[in-house]
């Protein structure tokens, strides 16, 4: 195996990154840590300043919609205004956000800068960053190198919003016991994201035009998304990851953990060392997939470690133990997020250049109205014992229509870097190529 454990050497991928993308994960590592830095105190701090928790409510609502809509107006006009400039404007609404949160009490200018700015009230990458950071990548690195990047550009951001959870909550405690006020901490904490967001904006600043789309069609000036040759694929990949988030949604953490404390009695200190060791492997888990993917493709990636992801998640409420139901959980988050750079870097490839930033965008924003679906059903299920288990059941069962469902539509529609996988075709039968007008991934 000693091919496969190279893959798991951050430094052997970096040296294939230009100036350009060592900068892109300098912003993805700062803005997670913001991220998490902002996420522990954030509700705390809204209840020191005087707010309801109806008004909390009511903000962090507000917060999840003027970030998905703004996302999706800027990553799709990015490929045609410019992505360094858009960066820049996220950048810009990060830092509005944090000084309004700082500096008013206002629940009107609170709820302002809430639907305007950039805030995660998750630790969760929110924003249109995300989506026109890997659009940039994607064209600054060999395809072949596209999915282990990826895969290493997702795990340094999952242990960078870590630390930004673990630094904001000690140095709000590390200002109380210096003698400030909670709300005065906390304040600290809120003013430290708006910083952040300046340091995005300068290391943004630094970016050089290869950034930018290399190919601009005239078709992409005329379109409200952003999308032209690829819409129908984008359309049907975002509509089948829609499915996918909202089968996720069932069983986000938080009612997982739910789930285990009513089922078995697990109290908070187990729980988080029981989703510390599963986040553990999910994120060494999307490493394995470079590697896999380089052996039997992106979609065969993302559909065979998907699937028994899925036939466990399954089976953890029909374990009879504790210990059993722990097991099969961590077993399920060892291949949970094997589909997520694959997933990520299949969607950028078999999209035409400038598209890519709203191709990105078109299917996170997907993502995100889907899973923002789920609890609304999952919640109720909890309140009745008959029903404890159902969102598992539920979650399964939609993820592997999903996973079906995208090995039929999308197996023959290959990317650049597989097009030597088609050599078995017979000939006069070319695969697929949306980049050469041949075909839709039907």
């Amino acid at each position: 195996m000693p091919a496969a454990l190279t893959d798991f050497r951050l430094t052997r991928h970096l040296r294939v990154l230009t100036p350009d993308g060592r900068l892109l994960f300098a912003t993805r590592l700062a803005r997670l840590f913001a991220y998490g830095f902002l996420s522990v105190v954030l509700v705390l701090y809204l209840a020191e300043v005087g707010l309801t928790e109806a008004q909390i409510g009511l903000l962090l609502t507000l917060t999840l919609i003027g970030d998905t809509l703004i996302s999706l107006w800027m990553t799709t006009r990015a490929d045609r205004l410019g992505r360094k400039r858009m960066l820049l404007f996220g950048a810009g609404l990060m830092v509005l956000a944090g000084a309004l949160f700082a500096l008013t009490q206002d629940f009107r200018l609170l709820v302002l800068a809430a639907t305007i700015g950039v805030i995660s009230p998750s630790g969760n990458e929110v924003g249109p960053f995300l989506s026109i950071e890997q659009a940039a990548l994607s064209q600054l690195i060999p395809d072949e190198r596209r999915t282990p990047v990826f895969a290493w550009y997702n795990l340094v951001g999952s242990f960078a919003t870590a630390v930004g959870a673990l630094c904001g909550g000690a140095l709000a405690q590390n200002l109380r016991s210096a003698g400030l006020t909670p709300l005065d901490s906390y304040r600290a904490i809120v003013m430290g994201y708006a910083v952040i967001g300046l340091l995005l904006a300068i290391l943004f600043r630094q970016l050089s035009s290869a950034v930018e789309t290399l190919v601009s069609s005239p078709a992409a000036r005329h379109t409200s998304l952003g999308l032209h040759r690829s819409r129908h694929v984008v359309l049907r990949l975002s509509s089948l990851f829609a499915l996918d988030a909202f089968g996720g949604g069932f069983v986000v953490q938080s009612i997982v953990a739910y789930w285990f404390h009513v089922r078995y009695g697990v109290q908070p200190a187990a729980l988080g060392g029981i989703f510390f060791g599963a986040n553990l492997l999910a994120g060494i888990s999307a490493l394995s997939a470079a590697w896999l993917a380089r052996r039997i493709g992106l979609i065969n990636t993302m559909v065979f470690t998907h699937l028994p992801s899925n036939v466990l998640l399954v089976l953890v409420p029909l374990m009879p133990t504790l210990p059993l139901a722990v097991a099969v959980l961590l077993l399920r988050f060892s291949l949970s997020q094997m589909d997520v750079p694959t997933r990520q870097s299949y969607t950028l490839a078999v999209v035409t250049p400038d598209e890519r930033s709203a191709a990105a965008g078109v299917t996170g924003i997907a993502r995100t109205i889907g899973a923002s679906l789920s609890p609304l059903f999952a919640g109720p299920m909890l309140g009745l014992p008959a029903l404890w288990s159902a969102p598992f059941f539920v979650a399964g069962g939609l993820k592997i229509i999903y996973d079906l469902a995208l090995y039929r539509s999308f197996v023959a529609l290959k990317p650049p870097e597989e097009k030597s996988f088609d050599s078995a075709l017979p000939p006069h039968s070319p695969s697929p190529d949306l980049r050469s007008g041949e075909g839709d991934g039907g």
